[in-house]
């Protein structure tokens, strides 16, 4: 069996020890996988009791990885998140001791409850992958995955993330209310948190290393191309946006439009794949015009909108 077969099985087992904790969310556990393959970061906006930590606990279970997670309080510090030089009397020197940070998942568990100090933090670990502390430079292992959770109804005591945050998440999505067929196997043992010792790992982090290696070798044509970046520039010039997408965030929508397509067996992307893929990516991404947010547009309304209008090419 060759090398490639190994790990596209071992994928289709991590689908399965997914869906085997989540019920019914099929399509949104893809979208997970994506965010995974593509290299970046997640940002899991929803309502308490839906599922995200549970399936940030599932991904840790079904890797051979370290997963740490973080509850985010308006008094955690950085230091709580990166580390600190602790002195030591017996040799007169100053000790670093690693925090949460250095490990493969890291669970941001309700990241707008810490304060814009405290968040930024995570801004040079997850856009270069290292942390810097005392002058020197620590990298920090591959892959290194984040998923953040936060909770879009609630504001008391919050603090909005800033944009320079937002532009570090590949993608942001939510799982929501099952069904009541989904509910229904829920509520007779189906998924869910009581499951999580029944999963094996399926994948180690090597494999998930080479499956990130083969994604970024997934061609895109110069059409399709040309189409990711019109959609791009529309969401800059259009009258309800005051800022765009970012060149970060058009990388972020090429990578996980391969992610993908190599999801679903191709070594190509299509339109439809930056299609699909476009609300998850960009629609974080747009600061409203003060205007637009009296009228009550919302971002994804102005990506559907750019979605109908921009055409696709064959």
């Amino acid at each position: 069996m060759s090398d490639v077969t190994i790990h596209e099985k071992a994928l289709q087992q991590l689908k399965s020890n997914l869906k085997h904790i989540i019920v019914g969310k099929d399509a949104e556990l893809d979208m997970f996988i994506v965010g995974l393959l593509s290299g970046g970061h997640l940002l899991l906006e929803d309502i308490p009791g839906v599922g995200k930590t549970t399936l940030a606990k599932a991904l840790s279970r079904s890797l051979c990885g370290t997963l740490r997670r973080i509850q985010f309080t308006p008094d955690l510090l950085p230091t709580d998140i990166i580390g600190v030089s602790i002195y030591n009397p017996k040799d007169s020197q100053f000790h670093f001791k690693p925090g949460p940070i250095f490990c493969n998942i890291l669970l941001a568990d309700e990241i707008n409850r810490a304060s814009p100090r405290t968040q930024s933090a995570l801004l040079e670990a997850m856009g270069e992958k290292q942390v810097s502390v005392d002058g020197a430079t620590r990298v920090l292992d591959a892959p290194f995955f984040v998923i953040a959770t936060q909770n879009p109804i609630e504001s008391h005591g919050t603090y909005p993330l800033p944009e320079a945050q937002l532009d570090r998440f590949q993608m942001r999505m939510s799982l929501g209310y099952p069904d009541l067929d989904q509910e229904l196997q829920m509520l007779t043992g189906a998924g869910g948190l009581s499951r999580l010792h029944e999963l094996e790992k399926v994948m180690d982090l090597e494999q998930l290393v080479e499956l990130q290696k083969e994604v970024e070798s997934v061609r895109a044509e110069h059409s399709v191309l040309f189409y990711l970046l019109t959609l791009v520039k529309a969401s800059r010039n259009h009258p309800s946006v005051r800022l765009g997408v970012s060149p970060r965030g058009a990388l972020a929508l090429l990578s996980t439009a391969r992610a993908l397509a190599f999801l679903k067996g191709r070594k190509f992307i299509t339109p439809q794949d930056i299609k699909t893929i476009a609300p998850y990516t960009m629609a974080h991404r747009l600061v409203m015009s003060t205007e637009a947010k009296y009228a009550g547009i919302q971002p994804n309304q102005v990506i559907d909108e750019i979605l109908m209008k921009t055409e696709v090419p064959r």
